[in-house]
């Protein structure tokens, strides 16, 4: 299914009056906001192969319906997300789910929607069919060196397969870890894990990023071989200048400041990307900004001042993703509002006033400086969001408009009932 500038369009034309409207109002308190729009349009969050289904817990699936049963089926998914937001412009595979048959007819495919490729993502936390040796007691941090070489070796191929795509960066996350003391001499099982990415880090092309993603905890219960940033972040200045720290957003246990998180790992250069979600407690599987909207904002002002302090790109400097697990919602819809809780967030950061909050923290004024984050924060910032899509020739509501065409009962006269996305 695809869909034409001429049905977004005339979807369009019963939401632009209330919306210029509220964008005027908007605007004119904004001194540079076309600035601010032509940011907005730049930014892209990619989204992943794997969210395009429905997820499930260790409990059980409950799966939907006209799910993507080929890579062509979630390629075609991705284009129709962004031809709804013109803001989801790249897809990241997840290897050996997603290995095309013909890696040009699929950059074909993927072009013909608007697409490009994001990082490529390798697999060693589960076993797949004719598989030589388990990851059941780990991947890269096996006390098996065979094991490990199997586990390095199949990253090399999700390299390989990411070249021939167009790609260019690496996401490396480990299920390794112990569930019950003295399983795992913690230490051994570190430099296992670091000799491992070194191999993996050789044959990384001279263009390319190694993400290094953490996870406190699941699916082990005791301890994770790389468990929050500081161990990512020691792994990525080991392995050198390619390597970074990869933050998801629902890797962290609860409370945890991530928004200082980022901006230390941003003030040592390395932090490479996100994966964007929500929790109420740890796991990642909620649509972002859905529980912690505030947090996703303070999160997007550290990342701002920090990126405009480095002079990074905003839009390129850093792997922008979401990852989550769409249990209950259709993974399309989840998807739309997940990008655009990122881009409020981000709408609301660029709108700080920098040079007043340095004052205010310079002078510990406490109650200034909260006034000029909430005061940004507390601003309607949907109308930029949505002025910015307008202009991109996408919808104004996104979602109203999947509801309207009626594109899930669509998906599945074209797929049928029963179909289920590949890896789940």
């Amino acid at each position: 299914m695809k869909l034409d500038n001429q049905t977004i369009e005339q979807h369009n034309r019963q939401f632009v009056e209330k919306h210029q409207r509220a964008f005027s109002y908007t605007a004119e308190n904004i001194a540079n906001v076309e600035e601010l729009l032509d940011k907005l349009q730049q930014f892209q969050i990619a989204i992943p192969s794997w969210a395009l289904g429905t997820g499930g817990t260790r409990f059980g699936r409950f799966s939907g319906k006209g799910e993507p049963g080929t890579l062509e089926q979630k390629i075609e998914d991705v284009g129709l997300l962004h031809a709804l937001n013109r803001s989801s412009g790249a897809i990241s595979l997840h290897i050996p789910w997603d290995i095309p048959d013909d890696a040009e007819k699929i950059k074909e495919l993927a072009a013909s929607h608007g697409l490009g490729f994001d990082a490529v993502n390798s697999n060693t936390f589960q076993d797949q069919p004719g598989q030589e040796h388990s990851y059941k007691f780990g991947s890269l941090h096996h006390v098996d060196p065979k094991v490990r070489k199997q586990a390095v070796d199949h990253n090399i191929d999700v390299i390989k397969h990411g070249i021939a795509l167009g790609s260019k960066a690496l996401t490396v996350w480990l299920a390794d870890g112990s569930s019950f003391p003295g399983q795992l001499n913690f230490r051994e099982a570190f430099q296992n894990t670091l000799e491992s990415l070194k191999e993996i880090y050789n044959h990384l092309p001279d263009d390319w990023k190694m993400f290094v993603e953490y996870k406190a905890f699941e699916p082990n219960f005791y301890s994770t071989t790389i468990a929050d940033w500081g161990q990512s972040l020691l792994l990525a200045s080991k392995l050198g200048d390619k390597a970074y720290t990869l933050v998801d957003l629902g890797h962290h246990l609860p409370n945890a400041n991530i928004e200082q998180i980022v901006s230390l790992l941003l003030m040592e250069g390395k932090l490479g990307g996100f994966h964007f979600n929500d929790s109420k407690y740890a796991d990642d599987d909620l649509t972002a900004g859905s529980i912690k909207p505030y947090q996703l904002f303070l999160i997007f002002s550290e990342l701002v001042e920090g990126m405009d302090v480095r002079g990074i790109e905003h839009a390129t400097g850093l792997g922008w993703m979401i990852d989550a697990s769409h249990n209950l919602k259709d993974p399309l819809v989840d998807l739309l509002q997940s990008v655009e809780a990122i881009k409020i967030a981000y709408a609301q950061a660029l709108l700080v006033d920098r040079k007043a909050l340095k004052e205010a923290q310079q002078q510990n004024n406490i109650v200034r400086a909260q006034e000029i984050l909430q005061d940004a924060f507390r601003t309607d910032v949907r109308p930029l969001v949505a002025e910015a899509r307008l202009r991109q020739g996408a919808a104004i509501n996104p979602v109203a408009l999947f509801r309207e065409l009626d594109i899930r009962n669509k998906l599945i006269e074209e797929r049928g009932s029963n179909t289920v996305a590949t890896g789940l």
